[in-house]
């Protein structure tokens, strides 16, 4: 090799290994998404809606998103016919996954732990002076002391599950009064002439028997209480069934153990976290 080709060898080495480190360079500097994943990804709730209603879910209402525990998943809270729950939907937005994440060292459910906390977070009151009962079935003792307002529809299953567990509640306590307002939601095509049915006969009985798959009369009357109580859950943005509200004002979505509401029926919410603001 002449000395001529012996320093064009070297050139040549030389400009393969600057190329190498310009190439390089930049994939090693640049953080990326394992740094923080929210800089390459993203998700909207209007991306949500598309999913959901792709999946014949299109009433889903997303509460919160936000990154999940596990990597390449996005936590999404939502509310569909009136229950919250979680899902998770990957980043390549083609897959979501249903069920708890549990974190292994502490064996929590890391699922369970962001439900609470967004349940705590978005806490919505009424002022529940404004609601009239006098149209409302009566569940209990008419003078007890605490009053629960349920707004119930006699064709939604969860409804059936609830009411089983206000009786639960006034047979161990004499001092919580629920006080029934039957609305009847879109998708349930029986649920208005049921409803009507009920409220002409005011009858706290057809509405047990419908929960427990009983036939029951058409209606026998003409009212305009069935659309009065669809007014006021609009007016009160209650697009669901069961929903609850507290003596204090506050609005429960969803279905509760007897003991739980027993429990949020006497001992208010909002005085307790306006204390823990003290």
């Amino acid at each position: 090799m002449t000395p001529k080709e012996h320093i064009m060898k070297k050139l040549l080495i030389t400009l393969i290994l600057l190329s190498s480190v310009i190439y390089v360079s930049p994939v090693f500097a640049f953080g990326g998404c394992e740094s923080d994943c929210q800089k390459c990804h993203s998700l909207s709730k209007e991306e949500v809606h598309e999913i959901f209603t792709k999946i014949k879910a299109p009433d889903a209402k997303v509460i919160d998103i936000k990154l999940s525990p596990l990597k390449g998943l996005w936590e999404v809270t939502l509310e569909n016919k009136g229950q919250q729950g979680i899902m998770y939907v990957g980043f390549s937005k083609k897959y979501i996954v249903s069920g708890p994440i549990f974190e292994v060292d502490t064996a929590s459910n890391k699922s369970q732990e962001s439900l609470q906390k967004v349940n705590s977070e978005i806490r919505r009151y009424v002022d529940v002076s404004t609601i009239p009962l006098d149209n409302a079935l009566l569940l209990g003792e008419k003078d007890a002391r605490y009053k629960v307002i349920v707004f119930t529809d006699p064709d939604c299953p969860f409804c059936g599950k609830l009411h089983d567990e206000l009786k639960k509640v006034i047979a161990g306590n004499k001092d919580i009064a629920f006080y029934l307002k039957l609305i009847a939601l879109p998708m349930h095509v029986d649920a208005r002439w049921k409803a009507q049915s009920i409220l002409c006969s005011k009858s706290l009985q057809l509405l047990e028997d419908n929960y427990e798959h009983k036939p029951i009369p058409k209606p026998g009357c003409e009212t305009k209480e069935l659309d009065d109580n669809i007014n006021l859950a609009k007016t009160l943005d209650i697009t669901g069934t069961p929903t609850m509200i507290m003596p204090d004002g506050m609005i429960v979505i969803g279905g509760r153990d007897a003991k739980a509401i027993a429990d949020m029926a006497m001992n208010p919410q909002k005085a307790q976290k306006q204390a823990d603001t003290k």
